[in-house]
């Protein structure tokens, strides 16, 4: 039960960072529910594409294609009835929830 709590809260904090990172004009086009909708979308692509099994560069980075994340998360949004977001704001979202990352 512990872990769930510690997994709800890291959720939490990571949607209230990507809200904070969003452009003014841009922040007024998610919800709440949105981000964390998009948060486990992300979440899932990053686990079930293999983008994170890849070996980091020598500063410790892994290389990740913004651009094709944001149209997996327009895609599935698309899909799920959730909205029909531009790639440009989605692109802000990823680069939120990266940054947050670091």
């Amino acid at each position: 039960m512990d872990e769930l709590f510690e997994l709800a809260e890291e959720d939490r904090q990571t949607v209230e960072f990507m809200k904070a990172y969003l452009p003014q004009d841009v922040k007024g086009k998610f919800t709440d529910d949105d981000l964390y909708y998009l948060h486990d979308v992300m979440l899932d692509y990053f686990n079930d594409s293999g983008v994170l099994d890849q070996e980091p560069d020598a500063e410790g980075y892994i290389d990740i294609d913004t651009e094709k994340v944001a149209e997996v998360l327009k895609k599935q949004a698309k899909k799920d009835q959730i909205g029909d977001f531009t790639l440009d704001d989605l692109l802000w979202v990823v680069q939120g929830e990266l940054e947050f990352g670091e």
